[in-house]
């Protein structure tokens, strides 16, 4: 929850295909074994998140997707939800911090690379590649961009 910090989610997932992305892995620091013994089957990970979303969303709103170049991560959360439960509880929902700090800084997509973004708002600019911490430093970065226009 980009309000609240200390409220996360977080599940490694057990490969659901055998096709995989080398490169990613690499980055990530993952590997298909581990998570094939120790991860958690897609769609259990899927239900546990909507249930996660449900307890932390009040009844009269809607959960809206918030990332960091949300294109990238929105086609995983998406495909996911489709193929696991059938629907997407985010809807449509979707916004793109990039997007969001163009708009507030008034610069180009080019200036809108995480470490140029991370060093104009006194941020760390080494992400980790690890899902849980990177979206905590997306919501920080968030919610630096929203305090900016208050």
């Amino acid at each position: 929850m980009v309000d609240d910090l200390d409220r996360t989610f977080y599940r490694e997932l057990q490969p659901d295909r055998p096709a995989h992305e080398a490169q990613a892995l690499a980055v990530s620091g993952l590997s298909l074994e581990t998570l094939a013994e120790d991860g958690i089957p897609a769609e259990e990970a899927m239900r546990d998140f909507d249930e996660w979303l449900s307890a932390n969303t009040p009844s009269h709103q809607k959960p809206v997707f918030v990332a960091f170049n949300v294109a990238f991560d929105w086609m995983f959360i998406q495909d996911y939800f489709h193929r696991y439960l059938g629907r997407n509880p985010f809807g449509h929902s979707a916004l793109d911090i990039k997007a969001l700090y163009m708009g507030a800084m008034g610069v180009g997509w080019l200036e809108t690379s995480y470490n140029a973004i991370a060093r104009q708002l006194d941020l760390p600019t080494r992400l980790e590649h690890h899902a849980l911490r990177d979206a905590l430093d997306q919501a920080l970065i968030f919610r630096k961009i929203l305090a900016l226009s208050e």
